[in-house]
């Protein structure tokens, strides 16, 4: 039986930990470039199988040394800036018809950009220790994923309306400095951890 309160508590707690996350960079990014209906798919599934692992793993995830954690996230986040500012520059139409991407290659993208991206992450430590406290995986579960799906949807959605308003070069290039901006925080903090 599914603990309406639990999912709550779990679903405040991830959402406002996640809010100013990459995540929700991460779904303005793709949102800008491709369907929101298919960048969230693959978004979703991602987030899904993190809750399921975090959940599965309880507290076993904070036992992940977090230098490790840190240096790996630092690392990931300086090559997603280096892959965003050295990308070739593409024409604003041709981005603009994200009807040209198949379902598999952008769902694919999005789900192995969060995959990588979000292994570690906070909220996956979180969901694991959520899990451990309340001993109501179901709950837990069903609050977090609701939770990242929120996040990610709302990051899709402003990454459309923020196309409509500022050129594509400036989303990359702010993101990539957001992007390169997380890397050096979470080499500072695996080196000083």
């Amino acid at each position: 039986m599914i603990s309406f309160t639990v999912t709550a508590v779990v679903f405040g707690v991830v959402f406002l930990a996640e809010l100013p996350d990459k995540t929700a960079l991460a779904g303005l990014v793709l949102g800008t470039r491709y369907r929101a209906s298919y960048v969230f798919a693959g978004v979703a599934a991602a987030f899904a199988l993190h809750v399921a692992l975090a959940v599965a793993a309880g507290s076993v995830l904070t036992l992940l040394p977090q230098q490790l954690v840190h240096a790996l996230t630092g690392l990931l986040f300086l090559g997603g800036a280096a892959v965003l500012l050295l990308k070739k520059e593409e024409d604003d139409e041709e981005i603009r018809r994200p009807q040209d991407q198949s379902f598999w290659k952008v769902a694919g993208a999005g789900f192995m950009l969060i995959l990588v991206a979000e292994f570690g992450d906070l909220t996956q430590i979180m969901t694991a220790n959520l899990a451990a406290r309340y001993d109501d995986p179901l709950s837990v579960g069903l609050g977090a994923v609701l939770a990242l799906w929120a996040v990610a949807g709302l990051g899709i959605v402003g990454g459309k309306a923020l196309m409509k308003r500022v050129p594509l070069r400036l989303i990359t290039k702010v993101a990539a400095l957001l992007m390169l901006g997380l890397g050096v925080w979470s080499l500072w903090e695996a080196a000083t951890g």
